[in-house]
């Protein structure tokens, strides 16, 4: 919470009057955040609002015990329903990666979801192992330096938020573990039921991230830094050169 507190006034974050929409999947990450974003909603010195949102793909998933869970826990929660699921099976070619046309329907799906329910934000539960994750995928297959930053706006005008952006994969995987929370894992992918390849360039990041942090402990600190102190004019890019 001490993370979470000043990751949100260092980007301003949470602010007075948002009603949120928190993207809830059931992963480790996802529920971390929604019990953090309950107990900020206690702490916070202004109020703000927060709905959880699961997004069903269609393939009539259980979520009943992820719902008794947020009932437990006084979190407001709802099912959006959709039909990702029958889309894919036109549009995901055999043995074509997957991630990414997923990733971008939730993602669509949990805007139009923030606008039926009057949510001016939105948070996803990306956290330091996956924006670094992210940046040395770009850098290696894109030749782009980019990450995941803390706050952005959308195309369609919606802010989106990433609480957990400065904070380790295991701590909230631990957090989870811990206080016994009903994770959802990739049986709900819905890649699952498909003849798709699974991908690997976000797992050969991680292989290679656990490798150079074993040999550089202080990796993600500095990494953590880096992302805040870019010095645009030592790149190669002619516009940005203080000449």
């Amino acid at each position: 919470m001490s993370k979470l507190g000043k990751t949100n006034a260092e980007f301003n974050l949470i602010e007075e009057g948002d009603k949120i929409l928190v993207g809830l999947s059931g992963g480790k990450d996802s529920l971390t955040m929604v019990h953090a974003m309950k107990e900020q909603q206690r702490r916070a010195p202004f109020k703000f609002e927060f709905l959880a949102v699961t997004v069903s793909y269609g393939m009539n998933e259980n979520f009943d015990k992820l719902k008794a869970h947020c009932a437990e826990y006084e979190i407001p929660h709802v099912i959006h329903d959709t039909n990702i699921y029958d889309l894919a099976e036109d549009k995901i070619r055999k043995n074509s990666s997957f991630c990414s046309f997923f990733s971008r329907m939730r993602r669509g799906s949990l805007y139009s979801a923030a606008e039926k329910y009057g949510c001016n934000k939105v948070a996803l539960g990306h956290h330091l192992d996956d924006a670094a994750e992210s940046f040395f995928m770009n850098f290696i297959y894109n030749g782009q330096l980019r990450s995941l930053a803390p706050k952005y706006r959308a195309e369609n005008g919606l802010i989106v938020i990433r609480p957990l952006i400065q904070m380790r994969e295991r701590q909230l995987a631990a957090a989870a573990i811990e206080n016994g929370m009903p994770t959802i894992g990739d049986e709900a992918c819905p890649s699952m039921r498909f003849d798709v390849k699974m991908p690997h360039a976000r797992a050969d990041m991680k292989e290679m991230l656990f490798d150079m942090e074993k040999k550089f402990p202080s990796l993600f600190v500095s990494m953590n830094a880096a992302f805040k102190n870019i010095s645009n004019e030592s790149f190669f890019e002619v516009d940005k050169l203080n000449i």
